[in-house]
């Protein structure tokens, strides 16, 4: 459960971050700009975290361990997650927070830990108890009070319901693929990591980019003077790859639906790395506050199995 706070908490560091480069000129300078930055800025970002656990791989001895694990059929499953949560799910994302607005796209990537618990129950067999829901909706309810404005601007209900769906049941799939991958002992935590941001950087640079047209702004951001920007996102991708490793070390310990209600407390930590490193004080309300609270701790509580924790305090005993 530690590892699962933690990546709630690295994850929004993450964000801020990767916020205060989509925020930056090269990103807002024309309309294709602003087209392009959430898939470029996506690629750019998952191409940075691929490097990043190719150096802590490395380091470590385990590229030819990575290479082995690849050729497994739960390394296969682990490509296939990352297709899945990927691409099709952070597209999802982009489609819905585009025709649906952000607060409603906010809360449509929030479902994903209900699909994922509902999926995990089916086909992994995790056992969700009552109030395990009960707090995991009022998690869901957080976001939502996090991500709310009252000048909701709908563009293309159906597009947007659709990119909906797609990131909701995306993240959903992909923890439970990721969780039944790693209980094959070849396929350890950082070596499913090294796949499955390698898979996503290859479909977003050889699939996505040229069919939105996006390769030759990329290439510009190198070129160009683009100041800070790709440090800026090699950063954010730096947390990102302590994010996932924390959050696939939780995934296969205590399972994905336990895991995905922790990492979901990413939306509250968010303002707090907001007001610290962007002297953001907007949040400072009572409403944000408290629906802060009932994120951090809902979603902490939704992935404790009280009659667990019971049990082996017992044994202890």
């Amino acid at each position: 459960m530690i590892f699962g706070v933690f990546a709630g908490i690295t994850w929004a560091l993450e964000t801020v971050i990767l916020g205060i480069a989509m925020s930056m000129s090269p990103f807002t300078s024309t309309k294709q700009a602003i087209f392009l930055a959430p898939f470029v800025s996506t690629f750019l970002h998952d191409l940075c975290s691929a490097i990043w656990i190719c150096i802590y791989n490395g380091v470590r001895g385990n590229l030819k361990n990575v290479w082995g694990a690849l050729k497994t059929k739960s390394g296969k499953m682990v490509m296939l997650a990352a297709v899945i949560g990927g691409p099709v799910g952070m597209t999802g994302y982009v489609l819905a927070i585009k025709y649906l607005g952000s607060s409603i796209g906010a809360v449509a990537s929030a479902v994903y830990p209900a699909i994922g618990a509902i999926l995990a129950y089916f086909f992994l067999k995790e056992k969700m108890q009552w109030y395990r829901w009960v707090l995991l909706g009022l998690t869901l309810v957080g976001v939502y009070g996090l991500s709310y404005t009252p000048d909701i601007k709908i563009d293309n209900f159906l597009l947007g319901a659709i990119g909906a769906l797609m990131c909701a049941f995306g993240w959903g799939i992909e923890a439970v693929i990721l969780a039944k991958s790693m209980k094959d002992p070849s396929v350890k935590r950082e070596y499913a990591l090294q796949i499955r941001q390698t898979t996503s950087a290859l479909v977003y640079g050889i699939i996505i980019l040229p069919i939105i047209k996006g390769w030759g702004f990329t290439v510009k951001l190198f070129t160009g003077g683009t100041g800070m920007l790709i440090p800026t996102i090699a950063l954010a991708a730096l947390f990102a790859t302590v994010s996932y490793l924390c959050y696939y070390n939780s995934i296969s310990r205590i399972g994905a639906s336990k895991s995905m209600a922790l990492n979901i407390t990413y939306a509250a930590w968010s303002i707090v790395f907001s007001m610290i490193i962007l002297k953001d004080y907007s949040m400072l309300k009572p409403l944000p506050i408290a629906c802060a609270l009932v994120v951090i701790v809902c979603g902490i509580f939704a992935a404790a199995d009280v009659k667990e924790l019971v049990a082996k305090k017992n044994k202890k005993q």
